[in-house]
C-alpha cells in the first residue's frame, strides 16, 4: 500500500463552491481506476472544524505503484495542475490498514494526523505502535477505515481515518469528504504491512 496527498491551500475568501462543483463534475472519473484502493476528495474550510485555511487536499491509498504512476503521468493529474498549478505531492509507504465496522458506508469526515518519527527511537517499536493505533481507530464506533504510513525521507508518520459521522474519534486535521472513489478498497492489504 502507498499513501499519497497533495494540498491546494486557497485564499481566505475563496468560494469553496468551486471545489465542490469540480468534484461533482470529475470525481467519478476515478471510481474504477486500476490500482487505486481509495481516494477521498477532501476539503477544509477556514473557521470550520478548527481549520485555519481553505484547502482542497485529496488523500489516496494505492494498491499498486503502476496505478499511482498512471494517475500522475497519464494525464489525470495534469488537469488539476493546469487549473491550479502543480502542487507538491507527498508520498508515504504503507505501515498498516484496517477497515472499520462501517466500511462501505458513505464517509462524511476524514482525519489526518502527521507527526515526526523521533530520533533515537527503535523504529520497529514505533511502527508497531502505529499498527496498534490503526487497529484502535478502525475499532471505534463510526470508523469506515484507518491507515498509517511513513515518509522515510522526512521521517514522518501519517495516520489517516475516515468516519461516517461528523464527530470523529481521532485527533488531527479534520476534512469534509466530498466524494469517495474506492475501486480497489477491498484489495488493500489488511493489518501490518511488513
Amino acid at each position: 500500500m502507498h499513501a499519497m496527498q497533495y494540498e491546494l491551500t486557497l485564499p481566505a475568501d475563496y468560494d469553496t463552491g468551486v471545489i465542490r462543483d469540480r468534484v461533482r463534475r470529475v470525481g467519478h472519473l476515478l471510481d474504477d481506476w486500476e490500482g487505486l484502493g481509495c481516494k477521498a476528495y477532501l476539503l477544509r474550510e477556514r473557521g470550520v472544524d478548527g481549520s485555519p485555511v481553505n484547502q482542497y487536499a485529496p488523500f489516496y491509498l494505492w494498491n499498486t505503484m503502476e496505478g499511482m504512476n498512471s494517475f500522475l503521468w497519464g494525464g489525470a493529474f495534469q488537469g488539476l495542475s493546469d487549473d491550479f498549478g502543480r502542487p507538491s505531492v507527498r508520498q508515504w509507504t504503507g505501515v498498516a490498514y484496517e477497515e472499520g465496522g462501517t466500511v462501505g458506508s458513505p464517509a462524511r469526515v476524514a482525519v489526518r494526523h502527521r507527526q515526526p518519527v523521533p530520533d533515537g527511537v527503535e523504529l520497529a517499536a514505533c511502527m508497531e505502535d502505529a499498527v496498534r493505533e490503526t487497529e484502535r481507530l478502525a475499532g471505534e464506533d463510526g470508523a469506515v477505515l484507518a491507515a498509517a504510513a511513513v515518509d522515510t525521507g522526512r521521517w514522518e508518520l501519517v495516520r489517516f481515518s475516515l468516519w461516517e459521522h461528523d464527530i470523529p474519534k481521532a485527533e488531527g486535521d479534520i476534512f469534509r469528504v466530498l466524494h469517495m472513489s474506492a475501486p480497489g478498497r477491498d484489495r488493500l492489504p489488511r493489518g501490518r504491512q511488513w
